[in-house]
């Protein structure tokens, strides 16, 4: 894996060629002799989480952006004036209610060859990158909204030249949404047929079709499944049902496997473990590294999951798309709605000229900052340290490690932000030689929504999943959910307990959710058993004088109680700073904090807003329209487009999702927003 472009053949052994003679002259002939050359240098630049690893001779650096950001390069380098890249787009959302189709995935561009992108097309050339500008902006597409046809993804970008573009969504009953990969059809007879895919195919094809829906208008209706970066949607045949019966909802397209981050799979999600076809059961799937997966057809049954890129699956709780892989999201069936998209991801890769540390233990994305080896988990893996270094001799590990669960959702309607996910902070944690850990990303909670046409509404936010580590060592406990003003049936105005407790709706009186520490220390429920903290805190009250909903708790503070009205939705928590052994300046770990830095995590979700004024800030932050420590901004009334960007908790924050705003005149959108999901770091001396 990681072999860089045939394009750069030339280029590529020259520079091998100096790395090889670099060992010769410092090592054959006894080392640090005066007609050594000077070793090859590489890029310096930031941006994105680094990942370093070696494959054959040559040592590369991958920056890795789940967020919006910057790659900036501040110096040259020997191995030529290019870097290699993939760019996946937001996947789109599947459509509502029994028998539609699911969303397509994101657009799949990279130049990486073996990784080429969808719909036949091969690698793409390599990006030129220089000092002047040096600065080149990276985008990250959001997943399309699931509704009563799903919306398509938004589209991701390197620099100004390279963009993906969104997954198409899924159909009702009618063409499925073009795009990067085409949405699924909905049931046919009555007008649907598979969504096109970007330029497929062809040379600049970025996806694969979506599938034809299928439906005898009297016993069953069936979605198409939505495309995928590596093969098209599941479709039925045109006609009278297959087997007298209702079938299940058609599979996603697979997505591809990427080795851009280095043999370790560290990004992506599992998938199929014979490429090519359409997605199947999860029993088949090897572990990471897959992307842009097409999401499930809906049905009166529906298939396990999109696998192949984590596309939302028909009968699986885990209908949306992935975060960070440009899944597509799952068509509805009779009872659960349709599955949102997944957001994007860009990667940015080239060799590096310094031979960097060894990393004694695997997993993850791995850097190395101050003497440290850091291991970045943003998606779930295994941390294993081996049996012997260097001539048999055991390896013992001490290590300070950071575990962020993934935030609350945000509740349906003037409601309350969802708390974010515990933030458990452990130092002098033993690792013994020859061992083997579960790590466990814990996701966002999804926002609350109501219900219709048939479907059962569930109108607070839902809890965010813990983070794990080693299943019970380490514990981070997933944000609490935002109460609901309304919305039936379900609707529950109290926050939910959790990690940090999500805000209560304004109604009532209601009261918040209360921040809830892992149960690793019964005696000390503050502390976990490795020596560390964790930081939870509860959610903001509801204000039943103005009906204005409270703000979630964050890690480092709780959420803001409703205010008056009218008047503006009310803040988030604040989040906590990551210790300074994780603040490497060449890398984007966390998000802005109020101390105009980087690194903070775990911020609550703002408060939605009455009627009018502006949804509450994520984090704690003073803006009504900004956001601190990853958490969502709270919705608002009327939504105005290009507005509210941010109510959803960033990817890998811990932060929680905004409360839903108002819709007096029933046209805004008031669903709650999603929790962002968690994040591991595990940090040794090199």
């Amino acid at each position: 894996m990681g072999a860089r472009s045939s394009r750069n053949t030339t280029q590529n052994n020259r520079s091998d060629g100096h790395l090889l003679e670099y060992f010769r002259n410092t090592f054959v002939r006894g080392g640090g002799g005066t007609n050594a050359p000077p070793p090859p240098s590489g890029l310096t630049a930031t941006g994105g989480v680094i990942s370093d690893y070696t494959s054959g001779p040559a040592v590369y650096r991958a920056h890795v952006f789940t967020s919006s950001g910057t790659f900036t390069v501040t110096a040259p380098g020997s191995y030529g004036d290019t870097v290699e890249y993939l760019v996946v787009a937001g996947g789109g959302g599947g459509a509502s209610g029994d028998g539609y189709g699911g969303g397509g995935a994101g657009g799949y561009r990279t130049s990486v060859v073996g990784d080429s992108s969808g719909g036949g097309n091969s690698a793409e050339a390599l990006f030129p990158v220089s000092t002047s500008p040096g600065s080149y902006t990276v985008t990250i597409g959001g997943g399309g909204s699931g509704g009563s046809s799903g919306t398509q993804g938004t589209n991701s970008s390197f620099g100004p030249t390279i963009t993906s573009t969104g997954g198409g969504g899924g159909s009702l009953h009618t063409t499925g949404g073009a795009g990067g990969s085409g949405g699924g059809a909905g049931d046919y007879p009555r007008g649907g047929r598979e969504g096109p895919a970007n330029n497929y195919p062809g040379p600049t094809a970025q996806g694969f079709p979506g599938g034809i829906g299928a439906s005898d208008l009297s016993t069953y209706t069936v979605g198409g499944g939505g495309g995928g970066a590596g093969a098209a949607g599941e479709g039925y045949p045109i006609g009278p049902s297959p087997s007298g019966s209702v079938p299940d909802g058609a599979n996603g397209g697979n997505g591809i496997r990427t080795g851009i981050v280095g043999p370790g799979y560290s990004i992506g999600t599992p998938g199929p473990a014979t490429p090519g076809g359409t997605g199947g059961s999860p029993s088949t799937a090897v572990a990471g590294g897959w992307l842009a997966g097409g999401g499930a057809g809906g049905a009166g049954g529906g298939k396990p999951i999109g696998i192949g890129g984590a596309g939302g699956g028909g009968s699986s709780p885990v209908r949306s798309g992935s975060p960070a892989t440009g899944g597509g999201g799952a068509g509805g069936l009779s009872g659960p709605p349709a599955g949102s998209g997944g957001s994007g991801i860009v990667v940015v890769r080239y060799q590096i000229a310094s031979l960097t540390a060894t990393a004694k233990a695997t997993g993850g994305l791995i850097s190395f900052y101050s003497g440290k080896t850091i291991h970045t988990f943003m998606s779930s893996g295994t941390f294993a340290n081996p049996t012997a270094l260097n001539g048999g001799n055991p390896n013992p590990l001490t290590v300070e490690m950071v575990v962020a669960g993934g935030g609350g959702g945000g509740g349906w309607d003037r409601a309350g932000g969802g708390g974010a996910g515990s933030l458990v902070h452990a130092t002098s944690m033993p690792i013994a030689s020859a061992s083997s850990h579960s790590i466990v990303v814990g996701a966002g909670g999804q926002g609350g929504f109501p219900g219709s046409s048939g479907q059962t509404g569930n109108s607070g936010g839902f809890q965010g999943t813990p983070s794990t580590y080693n299943s019970t060592t380490i514990i981070a406990n997933g944000g609490g959910s935002g109460g609901s003003t309304s919305g039936s049936p379900n609707a529950s105005g109290a926050g939910g307990a959790g990690g940090s407790g999500g805000g209560a709706a304004g109604w009532g009186p209601f009261t918040s959710g209360t921040g809830t520490a892992p149960p690793t220390s019964p005696a000390a429920a503050a502390t976990t058993d490795a020596g560390g903290k964790s930081y939870q805190n509860s959610g903001g009250n509801g204000n039943p004088s103005s009906s204005q909903a409270g703000g979630g708790g964050g890690a480092g503070g709780s959420g803001t109680a409703g205010g008056p009205y009218p008047g503006n939705g009310v803040a988030g928590g604040a989040g906590l700073q990551l210790p300074a052994t994780f603040q490497d300046p060449k890398s984007g770990v966390g998000y802005p904090g109020p101390n105009s830095q980087g690194y903070w995590l775990s911020g609550g979700g703002g408060g939605g807003a009455r009627d009018t004024g502006d949804g509450g800030p994520g984090g704690g932050h003073p803006s009504t329209t900004s956001s601190y420590a990853g958490g969502g901004i709270g919705g608002f009334s009327p939504v105005t487009p290009g507005k509210q960007p941010l109510g959803d908790g960033r990817t890998n924050s811990g932060g929680g999702g905004g409360g839903g705003g108002n819709i007096p005149n029933g046209s805004a959108n008031a669903n709650g927003y999603l929790g962002g999901s968690g994040i591991v770091l595990i940090a040794y001396p090199s």
